[in-house]
């Protein structure tokens, strides 16, 4: 087995070995390459060449989503991890373990004008959960005595000093990547990794030269009395539950069946949450949107439960910020986000083990049944809404969830997308992700491509055509599967700016807002061997969709072309229509 022959870089590779980080996404490069050379040659791990960085982050954004555990990418030095940035951001606020190893300059060449050199240090501080800046090896023949010798001008050179020195130095590199690692694992977040490499950089060796070992953290557990939250809970009749972004089959059936069959009890679930019951809410703006003051004094809490990440729906953020709970706990081993500016607790634990020690019993109460009611009344108009649209976006998308496979996994960009999806009630055999930490539509594709090579079931991008051009070089990967498949609404622009308050159809709002363009997928996927068909109405969307989700030998990309002006008038009257 080849080797690095750079302490540092064994040490590096040993520990990822050592703490299972088995995915390994590299961005080329040459002052990485120790790393690149002891990952590719090692058994252990598997490895991912990825050109493009913010693609690559992505990717290994999306295998870290599917895998719940950490994932490295690995970059050279200079501007290439300032393109890790959107990445490491959306793992922070998504709560996905990245781990980033950039390689470094050597200290004594930062700040002299060498080539691709920034300053390292901290670059990600706001949004990463710890951060291991390394120390370079030292030894008698280190070019740090001929290079920068002031480091080194109180040192005796003998060997036995410079044994000492490196000594330390290893004791110290090998805490900080532990820590680090374990920072990533426990906390369930991206950390940075800097590692400064001299030349030689390529020089190999057959065997390790350091042996460094996991190092044991605590783990500190947080302990609640239940007995007076409880109390409340079983002595409210008004409980809403609201669930954001939720990692699919994490909650058991059990405690889900007991909050949906409590009449007291209702659970507004999004898109994102994977939740289902037959009584609870998915399409929260469906309920929400027509509603008038009265109504919703009637639907206000005495008690707001939520749990799961980011809130999509911006009209149950006005609700509950205007019509506020009594009280509002929130569930979560992390975090807690004030997102409704009356957050009274917030316990750090599993939501399993805090359903099942708030210990619900059933209280009698008029608010489901109530809310059901409107549930259905809602119901009957959009069906009765969408049977009689002219073809768009909305109607597009009603025609392919209901073509989508059971037990497909949608991967949705942001913006207009994953909008879309809130208003359906959607197939629950299907799991949905969302890039929603940062809610940016860039990488969204490639996220779907990480998920993709990890996913056990066939993975489904559904993306609107900025999104989409926006991460093409997501395409440029050749790890893409066969099965995945992506679906691009082209409305040519940002079609979500057109419902939002603005002088659209002017020359200023069509460049500078919707940003009108007139790009088609076809050429991107004759360029990247994706096989590609388009739709431009709704009979042409159902033929192509017969076959879409078919076995293939490569990847199928389907393009629907949808109304540019007509779009937002069939969105806007939908909710004028369900009231």
């Amino acid at each position: 087995m080849k080797l690095p022959k750079i302490p540092l870089a064994q040490t590096v590779i040993k520990l990822c070995e050592l703490q299972k980080i088995k995915h390994i996404v590299i961005s080329p490069g040459s002052r990485n390459a120790p790393l690149t050379i002891g990952f590719t040659n090692h058994p252990y791990f598997e490895c991912y060449s990825i050109v493009d960085e913010r693609c690559a982050a992505f990717f290994a954004l999306g295998m870290a989503q599917q895998l719940r555990a950490p994932v490295a990418v690995v970059c050279t030095s200079g501007s290439a991890l300032l393109n890790y940035y959107p990445a490491v951001a959306e793992a922070f606020y998504s709560d996905i373990p990245l781990i980033i190893l950039s390689a470094d300059r050597p200290k004594h060449l930062i700040g002299v004008g060498d080539g691709q050199t920034i300053n390292q240090k901290g670059v990600y501080k706001n949004h990463i959960l710890f951060e291991a800046n390394l120390k370079e090896d030292i030894n008698p023949k280190s070019k740090i005595a001929k290079d920068a010798p002031k480091i080194i001008k109180n040192i005796t050179n003998t060997l036995e000093t410079f044994t000492e020195i490196q000594k330390d130095i290893q004791t110290y590199n090998e805490l900080a990547i532990n820590q680090a690692i374990y920072t990533a694992i426990s906390q369930k977040g991206p950390v940075h990794i800097n590692i400064p490499f001299n030349e030689p950089l390529y020089e190999m060796v057959d065997t390790f030269s350091v042996m460094p070992k996991i190092q044991a953290f605590d783990i500190k557990d947080e302990q609640y009395e239940y007995e007076s939250y409880s109390h409340i809970w079983n002595t409210s009749s008004k409980k809403l539950v609201l669930v954001g972004v939720h990692t699919p089959n994490t909650i058991k059936q059990g405690l889900l069946d007991a909050l949906g069959n409590d009449p007291s009890v209702i659970v507004f679930t999004e898109t994102t949450s994977n939740l289902h019951h037959d009584s609870f809410f998915p399409s929260i703006d469906k309920i929400i949107a027509p509603l008038e003051a009265t109504d919703f004094e009637q639907l206000q809490p005495e008690v707001l439960l939520t749990f799961g990440g980011l809130i999509v729906s911006k009209k149950v953020k006005a609700f509950l910020r205007t019509y506020q709970p009594k009280h509002h706990w929130h569930v979560d081993e992390k975090r807690a986000n004030d997102t409704f500016f009356c957050l009274e607790k917030h316990f750090k634990c599993r939501v399993n083990d805090f359903l099942e020690n708030l210990q619900c019993v059933p209280v009698t109460s008029d608010y489901q049944l109530h809310w059901n009611a409107v549930k259905t009344h809602r119901n009957q108009k959009h069906t009765a809404y969408v049977n009689q649209i002219a073809f768009s976006d909305f109607l597009a998308f009603d025609r392919i969830l209901k073509a989508i496979p059971d037990h497909t996994q949608i991967q949705c960009a942001n913006s207009s997308t994953i909008r879309y999806l809130q208003l359906f009630d959607l197939n629950p055999t299907l799991q949905i992700f969302c890039n929603r930490g940062t809610s940016g539509i860039d990488g969204s594709t490639s996220t779907a491509i990480g998920a993709a090579v990890i996913s056990n079931t066939p993975v489904l991008c559904i993306t609107g055509d900025l999104s989409f051009f926006y991460d093409s070089n997501a395409l440029w990967n050749t790890h893409i599967p066969p099965s995945f498949r992506i679906i691009v609404i082209n409305n040519e622009g940002g079609g979500i700016f057109r419902i939002l308050p603005g002088h659209k159809n002017t020359e200023n709002f069509d460049q500078y807002f919707e940003t009108k363009h007139h790009l088609k997928a076809m050429h991107l996927c004759a360029m990247y061997n994706f096989e590609y068909t388009s739709a431009y109405d709704e009979i042409t969307l159902k033929e192509t969709l017969n076959g879409f989700f078919e076995e293939s030998t490569k990847p199928k990309l389907l393009e629907v072309f949808t109304p540019r002006q007509l779009n937002d008038e069939v969105l806007l009257n939908y909710f004028k229509e369900i009231k």
